[in-house]
């Protein structure tokens, strides 16, 4: 699975918060991701995550 840094992700499973938009900080064999609804960073292991992820955004830049 393709993820980079900067990519929003939309998870099947919410935080407990409510949110289910994550931004994605750090990738290697554990992900950093920050829920976007309350601010909480979570490191999480990759196949977990990857199990998790309903949808990939990627942020557009600008050349």
């Amino acid at each position: 699975m393709d993820v980079q840094v900067n990519d929003h992700i939309l998870t099947k499973k919410p935080h407990p918060c409510g949110g289910s938009d994550f931004l994605v900080l750090r990738v290697g064999m554990d992900f950093k991701i920050r829920c976007v609804r309350c601010g909480r960073e979570v490191m999480v292991a990759r196949n977990k995550i990857e199990k998790n992820i309903k949808k990939i955004v990627r942020e557009s830049t600008p050349l």
